[in-house]
């Protein structure tokens, strides 16, 4: 705390803070506070007391002007920017799977998805559960945080390391859908075209993506012991799973998509073999929970 200070010495405070390598918030009321505000990564101006000097160069503006709303402000900004990395992390996952799986069949010489297929799961079960994840509620331990660096970017904290397996995650259990549903339409395990195998493939991509979104609620904690329930993400759920599961069976719609009316235990291994992707993904954190947790051990205090 500092009192009794000069204008151009705010200034120097707070560019001293500022090259030593912290993040430095000023406060101020009055045009001789400006100066300083604008200098600070995160100036605030007082709403009712403040100048329109002040206001014009805060970068937030306190309009009760009580000090409790910028602890407010932290919270719903961090929340906010974990659902940007949820959301990213799932779309770019989701997107990883479908191309991995084409890719992986192109290469075994068959066809497991055609372009409309992957255009439904763009549209239905990547689209809804992403504006869902926007909406979750901000984690347990969201202020207790260390505030990250500055410098980091979107993919820092082993994001882009999770894209990549759980990308990758959902193409062999895509994968396994095809070669699983050949062997139930024919009784053979081979390479071949297979119309219940690209039904398959398509109903456990669909649902292994929405069954990954609740994955994305938390990058580390699992996902049972949040406390809290995403309502619209339970929707977009059941929404998918209606459509999904009716582009399938309705007579005119799903032979325009291709589709065969696979059977009950066909439509069974693919669901399960779609929510394999939640005790998989619940593994992997609980490793890199313990391993962060080692971390922070070795770290001095």
């Amino acid at each position: 705390v500092y009192a009794r200070v000069q204008p151009e010495h705010k200034v120097r405070i707070v560019n001293a803070w500022r090259k030593n390598g912290f993040v430095t918030a000023m406060t101020g009321d009055g045009v001789n506070d400006a100066p300083s505000i604008k200098s600070a990564d995160i100036g605030i101006g007082m709403g009712i007391t403040g100048t329109d000097v002040t206001k014009n160069v805060a970068d937030m503006v306190l309009a009760d002007d009580n000090f409790a709303t910028i602890v407010n402000a932290v919270e719903e900004g961090r929340r906010i920017y974990d659902n940007i990395r949820k959301a990213i992390q799932f779309l770019l996952g989701s997107n990883m799977s479908e191309v991995l799986s084409v890719f992986f069949a192109t290469l075994m010489g068959f066809v497991i998805l055609e372009p409309v297929h992957l255009l439904w799961i763009n549209l239905i079960t990547d689209c809804f559960p992403a504006l869902a994840l926007g909406l979750e509620k901000g984690e347990p331990d969201l202020m207790h945080r260390k505030p990250r660096p500055s410098t980091d970017g979107i993919f820092s904290g082993g994001l882009g390391v999770d894209v990549a397996y759980q990308g990758f995650m959902v193409t062999c259990v895509t994968l396994a859908a095809y070669f699983i549903g050949h062997w139930m339409e024919s009784g053979v395990w081979e390479i071949a075209a297979s119309p219940d195998g690209v039904t398959m493939a398509f109903l456990t991509m669909s649902m292994a993506e929405i069954f990954h979104s609740f994955n994305m609620r938390s990058q580390r904690g699992s996902v049972f012991t949040l406390g809290s329930h995403n309502k619209v993400l339970w929707g977009a759920m059941l929404l998918s799973l209606v459509l999904t599961t009716g582009v399938i069976y309705l007579p005119g719609i799903s032979g325009a998509f291709g589709f065969t009316h696979i059977s009950a235990p066909e439509y069974a291994v693919a669901m399960a073999l779609a929510v394999c992707v939640i005790p998989i993904v619940e593994c992997v954190k609980f490793f890199q929970r313990k391993a962060a947790r080692r971390r922070a051990e070795k770290q001095p205090a």
